[in-house]
Formats: C-alpha cells, sequence, structure tokens
C-alpha cells in the first residue's frame, strides 16, 4: 500500500506489478495472534532452553512485567534454562483452536489470496499445523506460499530493504515482507 501511496499511481496498477488482488491492497489487514501453550509445558521448557528463541522470539511476545515495569526474560546461561512470563492476560494471547478459526476467517476473507514470506517454507508447515496435516486446510487457504527471497534471485537478487526494527515479531516481519515485495515490484517497472 506504501508503494501504491508514493508512486502517484492507482492502486489497481501497482496490484498488478505484485500479482496480487487490487481489493488486497486497498484492504490492508493485519491479524496478531500468540498460542497460549507457548507459556506452558513442554513448549514453554523447549523454548526457555534455545538461546536464540530466548534473544529474538520471546522479547516480542506480550510479557507481564516486574515492579519496576520491565518484561522478565532471563537468557539460558551455563546450561540452564532462561525464562520469560507470558502475559495471558494480553488479549493477543489466545487458544490455539480459537487462532485457528480467526486465521481461517481472516485469510479466507482475502479475494484472490497468495500467502508470501521470507524464507517462509517452515512458516507454511507451522501454518498448516494450525489445523493438523496440509490436507485438512479450509477452503480457501493456498497449500504454498510464496518467498520473497525466491522472487529476489528470479529478478537477479537485487539489494532488498533491511528490516528497520523488530526482527522475528510476527507482525514487523510481515510488513517487512510487503515493504520488499513493493520494492520488488517497483524494481520490474
Amino acid at each position: 500500500m506504501a508503494l501504491a501511496r508514493s508512486s502517484g499511481r492507482p492502486i489497481a496498477q501497482v496490484a498488478k506489478e505484485l500479482g496480487v488482488n487490487h481489493e488486497t491492497l486497498r484492504t490492508c489487514r493485519e491479524h496478531y495472534g500468540v498460542c497460549a501453550e507457548v507459556g506452558e509445558d513442554p513448549l514453554y521448557t523447549r523454548i526457555c532452553k534455545h538461546a536464540w528463541l530466548m534473544d529474538n522470539v520471546a522479547p516480542g511476545l506480550p510479557q507481564r512485567l516486574r515492579r519496576d515495569h520491565l518484561p522478565r526474560i532471563d537468557k539460558p546461561t551455563g546450561g540452564q534454562p532462561g525464562r520469560f512470563s507470558l502475559d495471558r492476560n494480553d488479549p493477543s494471547v489466545l487458544p490455539r483452536w480459537v487462532i485457528a478459526k480467526q486465521v481461517a476467517a481472516f485469510l479466507q476473507a482475502t479475494p484472490d489470496l497468495q500467502l508470501w514470506a521470507s524464507y517462509g517454507a517452515y512458516d507454511h508447515v507451522v501454518l498448516c499445523q494450525l489445523w493438523g496435516a496440509m490436507v485438512d486446510l479450509p477452503d480457501g487457504i493456498p497449500m504454498h506460499t510464496h518467498d520473497i527471497q525466491q522472487e529476489a534471485d528470479r529478478l537477479g537478487n537485487p539489494t532488498l530493504p533491511e528490516q528497520a526494527h523488530g526482527h522475528h515479531t510476527a507482525l514487523a516481519d510481515a510488513r517487512h515482507v510487503q515493504t520488499a515485495a513493493e520494492s520488488l515490484a517497483a524494481r520490474k517497472e
């Protein structure tokens, strides 16, 4: 949508260049949900033992605050697991079945739906797991995700915009994929 606004070109033209339905750009929407199971064992213990997840993913989750109003995130050290405190009162923390219903409704409401990600092969596997196996995907949800890195490859590997902040937080990463897609579409002109 930023490309359509900044270019002065009609939304329909920008959408065609991006290979998406013009209504997708006109109705830019976002959905964010954190599975409540993240704060429960055995998943919580697995996350706390994984240094990369504790460094990159846990800080982006809704956290209960300490008395000094800072989130409590203790990183794994000396073979000991780290800790974080998921804020279960945050409205984005939901049971998996609720997220599955919301995501299905969100995606099914998108005309000519295409899924895009950066290095998103595993993201698609995790998406499918909301409903079980890939064959259990709700109607209208694609069985594949396009990859922005493959599209960049196809276009000769132009330099993609850097992600300024929010690395590994779902909405910031998604917004960056959109920015990268817009950048690639502008190169096609």
